[in-house]
């Protein structure tokens, strides 16, 4: 098996996706704005909220993955530091 992240490569992977959550929302902001929320336009905004809810999907397995492997330490705010989002969000899927 290969090695597990470590503390410090799983802040910089949170830091990096949430870095592509914050680029994922803006431009979706700017579709909705720019195009028409129904019929074929539409469907480009569609898919970035689509990737966005894979993305969340993503940090939240992550979360709980950093939690369990790094028990001892202080873990809670690693994939959602300070945003709230952690004890909100829900997967795509419960496992």
């Amino acid at each position: 098996m290969s090695p597990r992240l470590t503390l410090e490569e799983h802040q910089d992977l949170a830091t990096a996706l949430a870095g592509v959550r914050e680029e994922l929302q803006k431009r979706s902001a700017q579709l909705a704005a720019a195009y028409p929320q129904a019929g074929p336009e539409a469907v480009p905004e569609y898919l970035l909220i689509e990737a966005l809810r894979v993305l969340e999907s993503v940090r939240y397995e992550l979360d709980a993955m950093v939690g369990r492997e790094y028990p001892e330490d202080d873990t809670r705010e690693v994939y959602y530091p300070g945003d709230g989002q952690g004890s909100t969000w829900r997967p795509l899927r419960q496992r």
